[in-house]
């Protein structure tokens, strides 16, 4: 099987889940080719061939980031005084292309493909989730999402992952393996 984790991360929850996830399908299938790559980078080929695509981002304003809700958050991340110590390092691509525009420009999917869909975000259920829209945006582009769209979440803003959200990514992508089987 060959599965491909596209990500978003701003100061890199996201991309820590992602590798979670890589982990997991690894875990469930040792003979899995896995790659995992930040929606900046895009995907090209990769996305043709992969038995599973899973996509994650980061929660905004309720749903998936767009340019402005991602300058918004890097440059609240900035000037947060109230946090004790520096900013927090932000990942390389951070400011954008993400998951919005790599979804836009996502080929249609082959007959049969399989998907799903991830984010994180606040413990509240007034902070909504950007997983379901990603979810819907894959079945546009005829993607089968084989899971509930699923929230892993970070203890603020900026992180850090909540405890155990780590081994609930890998669990949680673990049990995408058997959907793929041909």
């Amino acid at each position: 099987m060959h599965a491909l984790v596209v990500y978003e991360s701003l100061f890199g929850n996201t991309h820590a889940v992602a590798d979670a996830v890589a982990d997991g399908i690894r875990q469930a299938d040792p003979d899995a080719e896995v790659t995992v790559v930040p929606a900046a980078a895009g995907a090209g080929d990769q996305v043709r061939t992969a038995d599973l695509v899973v996509v994650g981002g980061p929660t905004h304003m309720w749903r998936t980031t767009s340019p402005r809700s991602r300058r918004m958050g890097l440059d609240g991340a900035a000037r947060n005084t109230k946090r004790p110590g520096p900013a927090p390092p932000v990942e390389p691509g951070a400011p954008g292309p993400g998951v919005r525009e790599w979804l836009a420009s996502l080929p249609g999917a082959t007959d049969g493909a399989m998907a799903a869909a991830f984010d994180t975000r606040l413990r509240s259920r007034v902070s909504g989730g950007a997983a379901r829209s990603i979810a819907r945006r894959l079945r546009r582009h005829g993607y089968v999402v084989v899971a509930p769209p699923t929230g892993f979440v970070v203890a603020g803003g900026e992180g850090p992952l909540a405890p155990g959200e780590i081994e609930r990514a890998r669990s949680w992508a673990a049990s995408l393996v058997p959907f793929t089987a041909h």
